[in-house]
Formats: C-alpha cells, sequence, structure tokens
C-alpha cells in the first residue's frame, strides 16, 4: 500500500479479477445463497453450507451505519472460519461511505457487493438498490472506488430494465468500471411483491453473450431442477436462489426433508451463532409456511407469532413434529386439512410438511382480486368482517389488535402498558425528540448524555454512566499514584508485593 497524491491509501497490490478470482476465491461456485435482508445471517449460512451452499453472501448492510456505528458493524460482522467464501452486501449512494464501510469488511470477506437491485419502497426513500440504475455516472465513481482502493473484488447485483439493449449497456458499463461478477436478476423494477410475476431468463442469456466476467443468475429457482435448467438456458456460471432457499435451505440438494428437521438444525446453530428473534420466527414462518395456513393449526400459528425466547421456538417445532411424524413414517394416514381462509384443501406437490417452494399468484389474479374488493366495498349490505376475544365475545378490530399485541408481552402489566403508553406522548424537554421511558431528567438520550457529561451525572435509564466512570478512573489514577510513591520509598512490602504480582500465575 502507497500513499496517492490525495493522501489516501492507494491499493496498488494485483488482486486475482475476473474468472481467476471467481476459481480461486470462490471456489468456482454453481449453489449460491442470495443476500436477504435480515434472513440469510450467520446460522441461516452455516445450515445451506451443510446442504450443498458453495457460496453465501451476508445480508444487505447499510453502508453509512456500517462505517460509522460500532454496535451495528459489530452485529454485522458475524461469521466464522468455516463461513467462507462469503461476500458481504452493502447499499448506500455515496462512494466514499461505502468505501469507509468496505474497508472495515474485506478483512472478513472474498468480496464486496453493492447491491443495485432491491426495489423495496425503504430502497426507494433512502435512494439506494435498483433506485440508482438510472444514475451511471454515480454507479460508475462507486464501482470504480471501490476498484480501486479495496484489497478484495468489488461485484454487483442488478435488475433488468424493460428495455434490453439499455440492461446490456448498463451491464457493460459497471463491467468497464470495475466489476469482477455481475448477479442479474431477470425482472424489472416494478416487479415486486404481489406483481413479482415471471423472472425472464433470455435478457439474462443476452446479457451473459455481452460481458467477459463471471455471472450469476437470479429468478425462477424453485428447485435444483430449475438451477440446473437455468445453466443451460443462460449460459451463466452460477445460480442464485433466495425465495426457494428460504423454504427449503436443501434446495441445493435436490431433496425435500420434513420442516421440523430443518428448523430443529436451524436452531441448534442459532445457539452458536446468536441472532435476534426477529430472524429466527421469519425463518419458521417461511419453513412452516404451508402447514401455518391450515385452520386446524391456528393456535401454532399465534404461538410462534409471539415467541421470542428460542425456548418457545424449540416447543412450537417440537409440537409440529409431534402432529406430523406419524404420518410422515406412514403409521397413520393423512386426511387433507382445510386452509385457514376457508378457501378449501391447499394443493401441494408434495405433503405440507415437507420442505418444498411457495408458488406466488400471478399478478393478472391478484389485480382481479383487487377488482373484486373493490366491488365488494361499493356494496352497502356486504358483511363485514367479525371479530371475537378469547370468551367469544364481539370485539372492534383496533381492540383484536391491542389483544394481539398483549399476547406477544405476556409479562407487561397493565399498568406498565399504560404507563409506557403515556410515556410515549411525551417528549424531551430541551428538543423534539421523544424523551427515554426510563431517563430520570425526562429527556432524549442524544440530549441526556449532553446533561451528564456537562452536570457530571448518572443516567440509569438510558445507561449513561459518566460519573461513575470518571470516579473509576480517578480513583485508578490515586491507586497508580500510591503505587509509585510506594515503590520510589522503597518500601519493602510495596516491592515484595510488586515483585509477586509480577510473577506468571499458577
Amino acid at each position: 500500500m502507497v500513499n496517492d497524491e490525495s493522501g489516501e491509501a492507494a491499493n496498488v497490490t494485483t488482486k486475482p479479477g475476473g474468472y481467476e478470482f471467481f476459481r480461486s476465491a470462490l471456489g468456482s461456485p454453481r449453489y449460491v445463497v442470495a443476500p436477504m435482508v435480515d434472513q440469510s445471517e450467520l446460522a441461516w449460512r452455516m445450515l445451506c453450507r451443510r446442504y450443498g451452499a458453495e457460496l453465501c453472501y451476508s445480508p444487505m448492510y447499510h453502508a453509512n451505519l456500517f462505517a460509522t456505528d460500532p454496535k451495528y458493524r459489530k452485529d454485522a460482522l458475524q461469521t466464522c472460519p468455516e463461513d467462507r467464501p462469503l461476500i458481504i452486501q452493502f447499499c448506500g449512494n455515496d462512494a466514499q461511505q461505502i468505501l469507509e464501510a468496505a474497508l472495515l469488511a474485506q478483512d472478513h470477506c472474498d468480496a464486496v457487493d453493492i447491491n443495485l437491485g432491491c426495489p423495496q419502497a425503504i430502497a426507494k426513500r433512502g435512494h439506494y438498490g435498483s433506485f440508482l440504475q438510472d444514475e451511471w455516472q454515480l454507479l460508475t465513481e462507486i464501482v470504480s472506488t471501490l476498484h480501486a482502493k479495496l484489497s478484495v473484488p468489488v461485484t454487483c447485483k442488478i435488475r433488468i430494465f424493460e428495455d434490453r439493449e439499455k440492461t446490456i449497456r448498463y451491464a457493460k458499463m459497471l463491467e468497464a468500471a470495475g466489476c469482477q461478477l455481475l448477479t442479474v436478476h431477470g425482472r424489472t423494477r416494478e416487479q415486486k411483491g404481489p406483481l413479482t410475476g415471471v423472472a425472464d431468463w433470455s435478457y439474462i442469456k443476452e446479457v451473459r453473450q455481452q460481458v467477459k466476467i463471471p455471472m450469476f443468475a437470479n429468478g425462477n429457482i424453485l428447485g435444483l431442477e430449475d438451477v440446473h435448467r437455468c445453466l443451460a438456458e443462460t449460459g451463466v456460471d452460477g445460480v442464485m436462489s433466495a425465495e426457494g432457499n428460504l423454504h427449503n435451505p436443501a434446495i441445493f440438494q435436490g431433496v425435500s426433508p420434513p420442516v421440523w428437521q430443518m428448523a430443529s438444525e436451524y436452531l441448534e446453530l442459532v445457539q452458536l451463532h446468536p441472532c435476534p428473534s426477529s430472524y429466527v420466527r421469519g425463518h419458521l414462518f417461511k419453513l412452516f409456511h404451508h402447514i401455518m395456513n391450515l385452520r386446524p393449526n391456528s393456535e401454532l400459528r399465534e404461538r410462534l407469532a409471539t415467541a421470542n425466547q428460542l425456548a418457545q421456538f424449540q416447543a412450537v417445532v417440537q409440537k409440529v413434529q409431534a402432529k406430523y411424524e406419524p404420518f410422515h413414517k406412514g403409521e397413520v394416514p393423512y386426511v387433507p386439512e382445510e386452509m385457514a381462509d376457508g378457501s378449501g384443501e391447499d394443493v401441494l406437490p408434495l405433503a405440507p410438511w415437507l420442505c418444498q417452494p411457495y408458488i406466488r399468484a400471478s399478478p393478472e389474479s391478484h389485480r382481479q382480486k383487487i377488482a373484486e374488493k373493490e366491488r365488494e366495498a361499493e356494496d352497502p349490505n356486504r358483511a363485514k368482517r367479525q371479530y371475537f376475544d378469547k370468551d367469544g365475545n364481539e370485539i372492534s378490530r383496533k381492540r383484536m389488535k391491542k389483544l394481539r399485541r398483549r399476547q406477544r408481552r405476556p409479562n407487561k402489566t397493565e399498568a406498565q402498558i399504560q404507563l409506557r403508553h403515556e410515556r410515549r406522548l411525551e417528549y424531551c424537554t430541551e428538543c423534539a425528540n421523544p424523551q427515554g421511558s426510563k431517563c430520570e431528567f425526562r429527556l432524549c438520550r442524544v440530549c441526556c448524555k449532553e446533561r451528564c457529561y456537562s452536570t457530571d451525572c448518572d443516567c440509569p435509564g438510558h445507561g449513561i454512566l459518566i460519573k461513575s466512570r470518571r470516579a473509576k478512573a480517578k480513583q485508578f489514577e490515586e491507586h497508580v499514584a500510591e503505587e509509585d510513591n510506594q515503590k520510589g520509598s522503597g518500601n519493602p512490602v510495596s516491592n515484595l508485593t510488586t515483585a509477586v504480582d509480577s510473577q506468571d500465575p499458577l
């Protein structure tokens, strides 16, 4: 590393790129786990690697938070020696911000990926993901900056344009800027949620024919047969799975294990590599999607929705196994169960307790349902949906929501809930931010920290212990000064103590 004219560290060492990087650092992977927000965490990655995944991406991290917030960065950088090869993905719209984050991450991964494919509303508000795809000058700056300054290669994940030629020019622009591996999702920015539809692999094939760097394809991957078909039809080097992987982490082995087996193995890995309970809940809902949609399992669904401890998640898994394992072993004949929405039996290619993909309804059927709902809403004689409490009394929708929130916090008393509600309406006495619910000074965290620094006090509610830490620092300084004085006076007891303390422990 040497300094350039601007004084910044410039990476002049040769690093592998293109197919050399693809083969040497990544091991020529064909089966790839996609970057998924709050879902491709370490425990899930390790489960996927156990079942055939050859490369995993981290969840998408916000570059600015990663670079400036040590706690966010510590939580994000969860990995282990077995978690390789690994690509860490960032989102952002500023070259220097993304560079700062990538420099902190480069020693923990094999490449850094730029998210240019996220189509969600939060990406639109934050101005990142697919909402940068028209700003080619900015993207050139971001990719070229990372390519020049990082010790690991930079990769990109994109979505297609409606215009095929523009999609090809877009890919070639990123390649020219320094992108060493490109993932193309065969859907446009507008294809999301209920309007997702089918990905168009023909776009991916045409891009593959025009760029010289390694390429991954993404979209329409429901099983291992789709992976092999995509490889053959597009000519890409590897195939990435997101939703298919969430419903079946063994997708790359072409098997469909019982959902409780995958859930149990995942929870064991969570014990080794802890993650937030919301991640665990999200994974179990995906694994149990087909059985949780059955009417007889409404209680299980509620228990899973309110679980927030590992033991509670394990209890749900055990109940699922106890109910469906006899059917799986053929000990008891299975009678198909009714769907929770009353639409009849769920027609699935496999038994509902086996891992299998979730097939979305087509955009056309979604639009048809919306039109039907609008017609029903205009009907003054329509029957309104009713809600009931546990005693069978009819309640309002608002009341039902409140009861469900309380189910998620069974240890909260009525007084605590009311106090929290009242405090939520109060604001910091020095600014417009909400005050801390346990703050002794009725301030927000920022103002409270300033108050504690300036007045030398503590706020246990915010965990700000300025006075205590200053007192400990003062005691430590006095202790060191006293020891120095004793050494200087030649005190034999002090010298003996020092000599004993300097010995290696037994």
